[in-house]
């Protein structure tokens, strides 16, 4: 049984060299800062989704082969307008990652990232195409080789233009060029259409009527009358036009048309109320607006008050104030035995500073007694 615990078939990890354990504590910085992140390839590409007022982005970082020597790209789909951004929407150009170095923490430039997000909104591009990196790198990047999945070659931006065989099914990503529309000339030359049982546009279903096999009309008439008919388009259009499913399509048109009419009718009826409760909106939106305003100016207001009247605050000023008083104190007692104030004034002005000096005092020391209490029963655990 020696040999199951051997280690002679057994192949020695490599130990890591100092840039990957460099590598390593960086993606394990952005790991801990972000605990919703999803690993494309391993120790290559990061993706976080995060969605700000409605609007849903996803933050993609892709670690060089000589990361961190070599600055991470971070980019954003769907394509935003943001100043931290390029103008083509999807490159984050902030000084974070502009000026990254191997001292540098990436998860944290991740989270500062997403602050400024924040703080300030972002706005969807007008254009989004696909998410990027699905079959080849942006323009002016080499392709980053699949090192956990050898067997998968590298994406090229030069195989998007290939020629795809008829066999093989078209992705919807590719753009292939459409045929031209035919161009006819005269209303008679063009195709006849096949009728259908079902004809559906816009949620309304019409059915065709049901063709005969055989015309009655036709069936007593010679081949050379028939011969004829062919080529008296007249005579044939005639027939054709008396024929009893022409009729009932354009019955049925007509009642439709009217149809159509009577709604658009209905629908210019309902204009001005739809008018008027659109301005409506409109006017609650602004009213909303400045509610948000005011509501944020007296949270920023609250907010102050309640910073300025905090315990450590008020423990402050009581520590100056207490000062004050002694140095005022000392101040009487020295014109005191220059002489320059009487007994009587000096007893009554020394004793009323001394014993505003001691007060404040009191009331600081009960205070500090009182926020030891507090942080020892509100003590994070």
């Amino acid at each position: 049984m020696s040999w199951l615990f051997s280690s002679k078939g057994s192949r020695p990890i490599p130990p890591l060299t100092s840039l990957q354990q460099q590598k390593q504590r960086q993606i394990d910085s952005l790991k801990a800062c972000h605990s919703n992140i999803s690993e494309i390839q391993k120790d290559v590409e990061y993706r976080l989704p995060i969605t700000i007022k409605n609007l849903t982005i996803n933050i993609n970082i892709l670690l060089p082969q000589q990361f961190p020597q070599d600055k991470p790209i971070v980019t954003v789909f769907p394509p935003i307008r943001h100043h931290l951004v390029d103008k083509q929407g999807t490159n984050v150009t902030c000084p974070l990652v502009h000026n990254f170095t191997m001292h540098s923490d990436l998860g944290k430039i991740v989270q500062n990232l997403i602050e400024e997000f924040w703080k300030n909104p972002p706005t969807l591009a007008p254009t989004s195409g696909p998410f990027p990196y699905l079959y080849s790198s942006p323009a002016g990047r080499p392709p980053y080789p699949h090192t956990g999945f050898p067997f998968l070659p590298p994406f090229s931006t030069q195989e998007t233009n290939r020629s795809v065989p008829v066999s093989e099914p078209v992705p919807s990503t590719y753009n292939t060029a459409k045929a031209a529309a035919p161009s006819y000339g005269l209303i008679t030359d063009l195709p006849v259409p096949v009728p259908t049982s079902e004809v559906g546009m816009n949620g309304f279903t019409y059915k065709m009527p049901d063709l005969p096999d055989t015309f009655p009309e036709l069936s007593d008439l010679s081949v050379s009358q028939l011969t004829d008919m062919m080529e008296q388009e007249d005579v044939l259009l005639e027939l054709f036009i008396n024929l009893p499913q022409l009729k009932q399509i354009i019955s049925d048109k007509e009642d439709l048309v009217k149809n159509i009419e009577e709604l658009a009718k209905k629908n210019l009826q309902m204009e001005p109320i739809l008018e008027s409760k659109r301005q409506a909106l409109l006017d609650k939106y602004e009213l909303l607006t400045q509610m948000k305003a005011t509501f944020e100016k007296k949270m920023q207001r609250q907010h102050e008050l309640s910073e300025s009247c905090s315990l450590s605050a008020l423990q402050a000023r009581l520590k100056v104030a207490a000062h004050e008083a002694e140095e005022e104190s000392d101040n009487i007692a020295e014109n005191f035995l220059e002489g320059k104030t009487e007994i009587d004034d000096f007893l009554t002005l020394f004793m009323e500073k001394r014993t505003c000096c001691h007060s404040r005092r009191a009331k600081e020391e009960k205070l500090q007694q009182s926020i030891s209490l507090h942080s020892q029963y509100h003590a994070p655990l």
